[in-house]
């Protein structure tokens, strides 16, 4: 007798191991754990959806004030500079060094803005309870996408490096958009571990 599987639709892949595992209703607050290694596959909370929307407008905010505000100030032998980190990336204006400004500015703020715009025209119509925009899934799937390409905490990493080599060669403050940047890479980690793909999908659906 042939062995009868369940609908594809019926199955839950683990994120980490591939894992496949029958997909069943989770009560308040549960969550499903892969049965081989242990990663959550699943949650059930009914405020997540309002609460990733609101870390995504968050994050927005602080992006804008992070690219608008200055970012560093320099005193070196009495003379006193600021720069944003629009500034920034416009000084590589010339030759092969435009490629490079295209980089900056594309990893760094078009790509998290539009990640983030995205995930908040996918899941802000779920937090009202209304049904999806046509273009929800298309949304939800560009901004899990683009997840690996948005680098604003690699950006915060390696200048927080370059600072510490500086400050022996100049006096360095940081300025306002360097503490947004700070709390916007603590609010995006917090907004991807709030997000249950599997039960998004689903409301998608």
């Amino acid at each position: 007798m042939p062995l009868s599987l369940p609908p594809l639709s019926d199955l839950v892949a683990c994120p980490q191991c591939d894992t496949l595992h029958n997909a069943a209703r989770l009560g308040e607050g549960m969550r499903a754990h892969c049965k081989r290694c242990g990663i959550v596959i699943a949650t059930e909370r009914s405020t997540a959806f309002a609460q990733v929307v609101s870390l995504a407008l968050t994050a927005f905010v602080l992006m804008l004030a992070a690219i608008s505000f200055p970012f560093l100030e320099l005193d070196v032998a009495g003379h006193h500079n600021s720069i944003s980190v629009l500034q920034a990336v416009t000084v590589f204006n010339d030759g092969i060094a435009l490629i490079l400004a295209f980089a900056v500015a594309g990893f760094i703020v078009f790509l998290p803005l539009l990640r983030l715009s995205a995930i908040i025209y996918a899941l802000a119509p779920l937090v009202h309870g209304r049904a999806p925009r046509p273009s929800a899934k298309k949304a939800f799937a560009l901004a899990e996408f683009l997840q690996p390409w948005s680098m604003a905490e690699i950006f915060i990493v390696g200048v927080t490096v370059a600072l510490i080599k500086v400050a022996g060669l100049a006096h360095v403050s940081t300025g306002p958009a360097f503490w947004a940047f700070c709390a916007l890479v603590f609010i995006t980690v917090l907004k991807d571990q709030l997000i249950c793909r599997y039960s998004v999908w689903q409301a998608l659906s």
